[in-house]
């Protein structure tokens, strides 16, 4: 019989340019997971999953999650094992924790990820990003560096559907003012549209806002079937109702669609039909806003809107509080930043809070949620829904 599988804890450290090392930093996610449910202590955790992508480049350390379970005192009995999608590790992390736990192999399973990504040099993280790709042939006519492949997305959404500079900047305009409140936010201070649009452009039509900054921090998620759950929290269960991944290309050349990103359509979809729910049901969703036209085509391609009206999604507020759907409700990768391994795993966070109803900025009644994740060239899409109902 499948078991049930509820998220019961959830913490991450502060996000930004930090003097702390990835050891620092994991210690410092994995106390505040605790801290966040003192029912559950690192005796209790049978499985343990690590989330990283650049460990060896930018932290010199591979074999990375026993090193992780010795940090944080936990000693694994089911699982130990890293997970690396780039910026899809974490909600991968989740997925295959998931699994665990709802086929019976483990009770009990932390997912921790993050990543060290400020160097001395401050070209060596560019540098690795050469390697996001293949090697061999995106990587070098530099495709590997995200902003020029999403400008040249962006670039063909407004030839073909009309988007405008203004409705990308609005994206940037709201995560950043959701995150005013975030403490653990890389970014905390809002800014204007004409600012947006007036900033030093970075590969046009992107300005410096329409792009999410490089950044060290870690997070961590508690996840347990029911039965324990029940046990180890007097917090509502956040239940994990269904999930979806997909990818159907690396290269740039075999890329289906530049505006349709149907891996993306595909993971939602799986996602949907294993939840049993509609895009319409749900209350509060967390997106992959590396870039604002990111967040704009994940606004069609989830189901949120009709294809090409993502631009006008954002202009009429519905993707705001109050609106729709509100989106990247604790400032997403724009305002909190996007160290790989961890993002998933912040957006867990984030809706673990909306849904236990004690989140920072609060979706009323929320009951159901979203979080999405893509990885490498738009390469990868994963999906998770969450839900207050099993």
């Amino acid at each position: 019989m499948m078991k049930n599988v509820c998220i019961i804890a959830g913490g991450m450290c502060a996000w930004g340019v930090r003097e702390a090392s990835l050891r620092d930093m994991f210690q410092e996610a994995g106390k505040a997971c605790f801290d966040d449910n003192k029912a559950i202590t690192n005796k209790v955790i049978d499985g343990l999953l690590v989330a990283s992508a650049y460990t060896e480049r930018s932290a010199f350390q591979t074999h990375l999650a026993p090193v992780v379970a010795e940090y944080l005192g936990i000693k694994p009995r089911t699982i130990c094992a890293r997970v690396e999608l780039l910026c899809a590790s974490g909600s991968s992390g989740i997925i295959l924790a998931y699994g665990l736990i709802r086929s019976g192999i483990a009770d009990i399973v932390m997912v921790i990820g993050g990543e060290k990504l400020y160097m001395p040099e401050k070209w060596e993280v560019f540098y690795s990003e050469l390697a996001s790709v293949d090697h061999d042939w995106d990587g070098p006519q530099g495709l590997g560096l995200p902003p020029p492949a999403f400008a040249m997305v962006a670039k063909q959404h407004m030839k073909r559907y009309g988007t405008t500079k203004e409705q990308l900047a609005m994206v940037s305009v709201k995560n950043r003012r959701n995150g005013l409140n975030n403490p653990n936010a890389q970014f905390r201070e809002p800014i204007t549209l004409e600012t947006a649009l007036n900033a030093k452009d970075i590969v046009p039509p992107l300005t410096l806002y329409d792009c999410c900054p490089i950044t060290d921090g870690c997070a961590a998620v508690i996840l347990a079937c029911e039965e324990k759950a029940k046990d180890l929290t007097d917090k509502p269960l956040v239940y994990i109702k269904g999930t979806g991944q997909a990818t159907l290309n690396n290269m740039s050349a075999n890329m289906p669609s530049w505006t349709t990103w149907e891996a993306l359509t595909i993971a939602a979809k799986q996602a949907y039909e294993s939840a049993g729910i509609e895009p319409s049901e749900l209350d509060v969703a967390q997106t992959h806003d590396c870039f604002t036209i990111s967040e704009i085509i994940e606004y069609e391609d989830l189901g949120f809107c009709e294809k090409g009206q993502g631009g006008l999604f954002i202009q009429e507020g519905k993707s705001d509080f109050g609106g729709q759907i509100p989106i990247n409700t604790d400032g997403g990768l724009l305002s909190c930043g996007h160290p790989f391994g961890g993002t998933g795993i912040r957006q867990a966070i984030e809706i673990m809070h909306q849904l236990r109803e004690d989140a920072t900025r609060q979706v009323e009644g929320a009951r159901a949620a979203l979080t999405h994740n893509l990885s490498g060239f738009i390469a990868a899409h994963t999906v998770l829904i969450y839900g207050r109902e099993p």
